[in-house]
């Protein structure tokens, strides 16, 4: 195949795949709580899993790496899924919930400037104040009214949606910190049994457990299963063997717009002159992170 089939087609599939999660999400939870919802979802991945790590003859992590894992996974699954489909579930937009979990390469840096000792260039610290600005215009156009800010925007969804991105971040900084280089898909499914852990706990804890099995509940789950859980890891796989990981990380900022054009067109949900500048400006700040990633200290 051409390589510009490696080099873009292939890594924005896989940033579509993940825009999509937030629009899943919207679909499903009409019928579902939250955590219900997810835990149905990680226990319907790790079949499929299971499949293909016994067909790879997957190669399992001792104990401590597995902890490690676990931990990992409770972090950037539990907290981040959690977290972003409660904020939806109480009435905050997919869109706006991508642009507030889109700055994850933001705080991700500041946390390991914190925990891991590592250096910000400049231009990084240029991207991190660009991203809050971003996002403070965004909050803005919401309280103030605006155009498209008629949403149900809450303390209770801002906090949720912080959760989540607290969570993918601190959980980028475990990985990097204690990470091992065990196989992708035994450790997606430690990580994914550890999520479901805590999902079944707080469905258990605060949720009725309840679900309407309806045609669109079923299509949403089946897409979040295999579409994202199954198919978008497997083209990571896919594009790490080809080497293009790096594409990978430098389209990601790319996601907040890609869910925003799609909840645009499917949900009508539109966001004001100010609230598009403060995306851009988002996206930028980002960008400006994510491209050149930060150095660690010397000495």
């Amino acid at each position: 195949m051409p390589p510009v089939f490696y080099s873009f087609f292939v890594p924005a599939l896989f940033v579509w795949l993940w825009s999509t999660g937030f629009i899943g999400a919207k679909y499903g939870l009409p019928f579902a709580e939250p955590f219900t919802l997810l835990l149905i979802r990680m226990l319907l991945t790790l079949l499929p899993l299971a499949v293909l790590a016994w067909l790879m003859k997957t190669r399992w992590p001792g104990w401590r790496g597995a902890g490690h894992l676990a931990i990992t996974g409770v972090l950037v699954h539990g907290c981040y899924l959690g977290g972003v489909f409660y904020a939806i579930d109480q009435g905050m937009s997919s869109g706006l919930v991508s642009l507030i979990v889109g700055l994850q390469p933001l705080v991700t840096a500041v946390a390991a400037v914190v925990f891991l000792k590592e250096t910000v260039t400049r231009r990084q610290w240029l991207g991190l104040l660009m991203g809050l600005l971003g996002v403070g215009l965004v909050m803005a156009e919401k309280f103030g009214g605006g155009a498209g800010g008629t949403v149900s925007l809450s303390a209770l969804t801002l906090l949720w949606a912080g959760f989540a991105l607290l969570g993918i971040s601190l959980g980028t900084v475990y990985q990097k910190r204690y990470g091992t280089s065990v196989d992708l898909v035994s450790g997606t499914m430690i990580q994914y049994s550890a999520a479901a852990v805590l999902f079944a706990i707080g469905a258990l804890a605060f949720e009725t457990r309840e679900v309407q099995w309806t045609l669109q509940f079923k299509f949403a789950l089946a897409w979040l299963v295999f579409g994202l859980s199954v198919s978008a890891i497997l083209i990571l796989m896919w594009l790490i063997r080809r080497g293009a990981a790096s594409q990978v990380a430098s389209l990601f900022y790319l996601v907040p717009p890609v869910t925003a054009l799609e909840a645009f067109i499917l949900f009508d949900e539109r966001l004001g002159p100010m609230a598009m500048a403060g995306g851009l400006i988002a996206v930028a700040g980002v960008a400006l992170v994510v491209v050149t990633g930060p150095r660690k200290a010397i000495g």
